[in-house]
């Protein structure tokens, strides 16, 4: 079975213009400007005249098994949905544990990241949370790593009220074990990191790139919540290091003007990405602290970001790299591009870059805004 997407505008990120896209096999078989496929059976053509194709988004912060709980077992997010991630553009997904590390676990994860797969997109994960000592799924950052190969890094929070304040002597020892078992495994190993609000935020992972620790094993996150925060992000990107800007959630400024003033800042393009923080915990709170309401963050806020980019002068090719190719790098994954032999994940947009499908290992789960696909039990 073949699909042929016709008369593209693509951006693989980078601008190619008129194509034609063959898939087949879940992978990229060939990229013309006219494709002739006289002899081939079996073929679905999508006609994309007048249509933008890109890589399909990779969102590298999602809440997949749900978050919050910070005021109660009630406050607890459910599990995010297939089509929900579809709707979203997201062909890939990177699944994150948050506060709790207690009534949610690393397996559970897992199993959650798996069954995405199993559904239709390709899912990933982080093992760990908030705290530290880390809880993994096998008893072993090393292990967890080097023995599955879902699991990219480990999860901890630095700078948080909620955090665990771990030591920098313990921040070395969990950045070693990422290393020893990338090495073994292939794997670009990460330590991702929620970034609080509390002082000196970078004051920690300095001291340890000061050691030796190689910077492309940290994944700071949630860089532009204060300031503060995004001035140290700044120094720490301008020292090669990947810096992730929420989409939805907390910000001192928008997420359009955080990444454009990176990039004026003299941030190379290519070390910053975006990531929605979807399916987290959104309490609200009155002017006496008393919980009133309860809501789950959007996991489609890269999609309603990437025109935003746009308006403010950053290129159509920066802008889809900010949740493509940049962040398939950061993770060291081969996705996040549009070229023979990678795998086919794609969004096809309208002029106005709003969805109008969804191209997953080279099945089509959305098109003209319509599912096609729906997980289990929705």
């Amino acid at each position: 079975m073949f699909t042929l997407l016709k008369n593209t505008n693509l951006y693989s990120p980078e601008h190619i213009g008129k194509a034609d896209i063959l898939l087949s096999q879940g992978k990229v078989l060939a990229i013309e400007p006219d494709l002739n496929i006289c002899g081939l059976s079996e073929v679905t053509t999508i006609d994309c005249r007048g249509k933008t194709v890109s890589p399909g988004l990779i969102d590298q912060h999602l809440h997949l098994t749900g978050g919050g709980g910070e005021a109660g077992f009630a406050s607890r997010t459910p599990q995010v949905t297939l089509t929900k991630l579809i709707q979203a553009g997201t062909t890939t997904a990177v699944g994150v544990l948050g506060t709790d590390g207690i009534s949610r676990s690393p397996r559970d994860l897992y199993a959650k990241a798996a069954a995405l797969s199993e559904e239709g997109i390709s899912a990933f994960m982080h093992t760990g949370s908030y705290e530290v000592p880390t809880k993994t799924i096998t008893g072993s950052i090393r292990d967890d790593l080097a023995f599955i190969p879902a699991v990219l890094g480990v999860k901890v929070a630095l700078a948080d009220h909620r955090c665990s304040f771990p030591t920098t002597q313990e921040l070395a020892r969990i950045v070693s074990d990422i290393r020893i078992a990338s090495l073994l495994s292939g794997k670009r190993g990460l330590l991702h990191v929620h970034m609080g609000s509390l002082p000196q935020p970078f004051a920690q992972i300095n001291e340890l790139l000061d050691m030796g620790l190689p910077i492309h094993h940290f994944s700071p996150t949630h860089v532009a919540r204060t300031e503060s925060l995004f001035d140290e992000a700044i120094g720490f990107a301008l020292r090669g290091g990947s810096i992730d800007i929420t989409s939805g959630g907390s910000r001192f400024t928008q997420p359009e003007q955080a990444a454009k003033l990176a990039l004026e800042s003299g941030v190379a393009a290519n070390l910053i990405t975006v990531s929605s923080d979807g399916n987290g915990s959104l309490p609200k709170f009155n002017s006496q602290g008393e919980l009133t309401g309860l809501a789950a963050a959007s996991v489609d806020s890269n999609l309603l970001l990437l025109p935003k980019l746009i308006d403010q002068g950053i290129a159509p090719q920066q802008a889809i790299a900010l949740m493509t190719a940049n962040v398939a790098d950061s993770l060291g994954i081969n996705k996040g591009r549009i070229q023979l032999g990678r795998d086919a994940d794609l969004c096809i947009f309208n002029d106005d870059f709003s969805l109008h499908g969804v191209i997953a290992k080279g099945k089509t789960l959305l098109l003209d805004n319509e599912l096609l696909v729906i997980g289990n039990f929705e």
